[in-house]
């Protein structure tokens, strides 16, 4: 049903667009001639328009990864620097709920730990839609933030720190085996909102997949059963993510192009004051409005850093911003 519906949506974006740039066209070309300014207006303003679609239409094309299609979960992880850098791992869950947003993609919260004071220590989005890993998989890495902090009374710029982490869920057809005796699986109280049957019993689940370390957790759920369903999906999903990555290592090692796009590697810079910038360490794609790229507004960094992958080329270099 999803290759089916993925099919659907190319051979109908191709007839819209077709009548789409007819109608544009023939507003143009009717304002100019009865000398109507808003009818022209409105034709160009539709091809417009329909140039930002096919730009996004172009990068969709290339998406060639096995689980490119598939839904995706986002996990944000503060830095050291306690809440400041918990505040900012808050606006990138923030800014990354907000994207999925603009693209019409359901978003759910699988996971979120509050700070001590403010903002999150974890956090994990599930985004669900046609394409969400493909767009989304070169966000991972370490997001640095440059500001005057609302929690220092000195008014003192700081620097803060939070990881992104994205790894695309595992459908049917991609069986990964996991020996049950290599996980560790622990059961605590779900923190947050509250209310009723949710922080007062230990219906959260965390399992640690002990030969890699990683950890995954949920605590949506009421039920801790479900709970431990969804944890085991992020496990599978987590565990297949880090093979595709080895895959991927070996692949640029023999190519000569390994891109920097892992775990622990700085990847763009958010400078709030004493100016406003955005930079893309990988591509130099820059931004003179990070409001509203902490808004969700994301799509020209994900563009260049996907063509940069796609295409082979190694990370730009690049020099980081103040």
């Amino acid at each position: 049903m999803r290759e089916r519906n993925e099919l659907e949506d190319r051979l109908g974006s191709i007839e819209r667009f077709e009548r789409e740039l007819d109608d544009a066209i023939t507003l143009v070309e009717l304002g100019e001639s009865e000398n109507d300014a808003d009818t022209e207006k409105e034709g160009v303003d539709s091809l417009k328009a329909l140039v930002a679609e096919a730009r996004r239409r172009q990068v969709e094309a290339l998406f060639a990864g096995e689980a490119d299609g598939n839904d995706t979960y986002i996990e944000v992880h503060s830095g050291a620097g306690g809440t400041e850098s918990q505040d900012w791992a808050r606006m990138l869950f923030r800014m990354y709920a907000r994207w999925a947003e603009r693209h019409k993609f359901r978003v759910e919260v699988i996971e979120e730990t509050a700070g001590e004071e403010a903002g999150i220590k974890s956090g994990t989005l599930l985004v669900k839609g046609m394409n969400a890993h493909g767009w989304s998989k070169t966000e991972s890495g370490v997001h640095r933030l440059v500001r005057i902090s609302p929690y220092d009374s000195n008014a003192r710029r700081h620097t803060s720190f939070a990881s992104v982490w994205v790894y695309p869920v595992i459908d049917d057809k991609i069986d990964i085996q996991i020996n049950e005796a290599d996980c560790r699986i622990d059961t605590f109280r779900s923190s947050g909102a509250g209310g009723q049957h949710v922080n007062t019993t230990d219906s959260a689940i965390r399992i640690t997949h002990i030969p890699t370390g990683i950890v995954v957790a949920c605590q949506m759920e009421r039920s801790q059963h479900k709970n431990r369903a969804t944890a085991w999906n992020m496990l599978r999903a987590r565990l297949y993510e880090l093979e595709l990555e080895k895959r991927e290592a070996e692949a640029n090692a023999i190519a000569a192009s390994k891109t920097d796009i892992g775990w622990g590697h700085q990847i763009r810079s958010y400078v709030l004051q004493p100016y406003q910038l955005v930079k893309d360490l990988r591509t130099g794609v820059t931004s003179g409005t990070p409001d509203e790229v902490l808004d969700g507004d994301l799509d020209d960094f994900m563009e260049a850093a996907l063509a940069q992958r796609i295409h082979g080329g190694g990370p730009e270099k690049v020099e980081d911003v103040d």
